[in-house]
């Protein structure tokens, strides 16, 4: 069983609280993660608050579950691809699998106080 199937749904209740898996991939994961931005918005998507679900497997599989800021969002397909190519070469990832999650909704509220000081929203 894939790390994607043990996944029982509803999961996400907001972004991704870095530091609470105590997994040794989750640091160089977030890191990868922080590589990756929004195309319209000068922000890296784990500081936005997309990141909702980062479960790791012992043998190395992962699973993403994230959101966009819209559902219209004009790269929806290619940001899970993004996502998947940036932790894919994390030292200890075998297969990465990456899933948005439209549940619950994307607010600014889940981004971090660095990306509302880098949008000026302060």
């Amino acid at each position: 069983m894939t790390v994607a199937e043990k996944i029982e749904r509803p999961r996400a209740t907001g972004p991704f609280v870095e530091g609470t898996t105590g997994h040794p991939l989750e640091a160089p994961i977030v890191e990868a993660l922080r590589g990756v931005f929004d195309p319209e918005l000068p922000v890296n998507i784990f500081d936005l608050g997309l990141i909702y679900v980062i479960d790791m497997a012992d043998n190395g599989d992962v699973f993403v579950g994230m959101t966009l800021t819209a559902p219209g969002c004009p790269v929806a397909g290619e940001i899970p691809i993004w996502v998947r190519d940036a932790i894919t070469p994390v030292p200890g990832t075998k297969t990465v699998t990456v899933e948005i999650l439209w549940d619950p909704p994307w607010t600014p509220d889940n981004m971090s106080e660095a990306a509302k000081l880098d949008l000026g929203m302060f």
